[in-house]
């Protein structure tokens, strides 16, 4: 897959996702093969008033392959000046979110509340694409309440953007029930741009359910939670590794840039993901999501991982 001058092997992309994708997580996720990570939603507004925080989601690790900021707003022409804000300067391509569904950003017309205004959703991909001179890509869902992802994806090949990336559930639905992998199937033979498929992929065969759709690229979101090596997995090369070192590394690349206080409560639900399966973990997670300090999360995981 080939997007400009960007080039991938295996179309295989780490989804952004709020709270979750941060630096660490994007690096050992890339370690296991993940070609494109993508940051967390950085508010294009923010950017212009308030960029003390944004600057901290934009730190990069130097082992991303591919570096794809995410933007989202509702404001066309707040939306092409973060685009070219040299905050996103270090990113390959430039995403726009027009598929979160979370009420707060729905409630103020941005994420998946633009499927509901495709005049407004088109001005501004036209107005990103006109000032950037890296590709614009676009995730979306299939709509707010019905599927409206054929013409929406048209909207987008016709605006400009360089591909799409489809998550196949509605807004309304969240993250609940299936993806409609007939609905990728469906985009991915109408558009002439790349379309990446997401939704649902948590091992091989649900990888390989994918890539039946016809999709150029697979993204991989919930199924990476606490298992980054999944990226290998799905080509059928098992984990043998020691799983504390991955936790480590991806701890120590965060204690770079944030305190520790900080850090013993974010990386609270990361621990529990990382123990999900794991003999014993259940007794364990009390303890796990009440911990007061890192050394005792990391005491409890190599009891558990021994």
């Amino acid at each position: 897959m080939k997007i400009k001058d960007v080039t991938f092997e295996k179309n295989l992309f780490l989804a952004p996702m709020a709270g979750v994708s941060d630096v660490g997580f994007r690096q050992v996720c890339s370690n296991f093969g993940a070609e494109g990570c993508y940051s967390e939603m950085l508010s294009a507004r923010a950017m212009l008033h308030n960029p003390k925080k944004t600057v901290l989601m934009t730190i990069t690790s130097p082992k991303e392959k591919v570096k794809i900021g995410q933007i989202f707003g509702h404001e066309p022409s707040v939306m092409a000046s973060a685009v070219v804000n040299p905050l996103l300067d270090k990113y390959d391509i430039i995403d726009i979110n027009m598929g979160c569904p979370a009420p707060k950003i729905v409630k103020n017309g941005e994420g998946g509340a633009l499927m509901g205004n495709i005049a407004l959703a088109q001005k501004i991909i036209e107005e990103c694409v006109k000032v950037s001179k890296k590709p614009i890509s676009v995730k979306f869902r299939l709509g707010k309440n019905s599927d409206k992802s054929l013409e929406f994806g048209r909207m987008c090949q016709e605006a400009g953007a360089s591909y799409v990336t489809l998550h196949a559930r509605t807004v309304e639905q969240g993250y609940s029930g299936k993806a409609d992998y007939e609905a990728i199937a469906k985009l991915s033979q109408s558009l002439a741009i790349p379309v990446v498929g997401n939704g649902d992929v948590v091992d091989k065969e649900s990888y390989q359910k994918m890539l039946s759709t016809g999709v150029s690229g697979v993204m991989i979101g919930r199924g990476a939670q606490g298992r980054p090596w999944i990226f290998q997995e799905i080509f059928g090369k098992k984990f043998t590794g020691d799983k504390m070192q991955v936790i480590k590394e991806h701890l120590e690349v965060l204690r770079k840039y944030y305190d520790e206080s900080w850090l013993t409560l974010y990386m609270r639900k990361h621990f529990l993901w990382y123990a999900q399966g794991v003999q014993g973990a259940s007794e364990k997670r009390v303890e796990l999501a009440t911990s007061l300090s890192l050394e005792q999360s990391l005491q409890i995981l190599q009891q558990l991982l021994k």
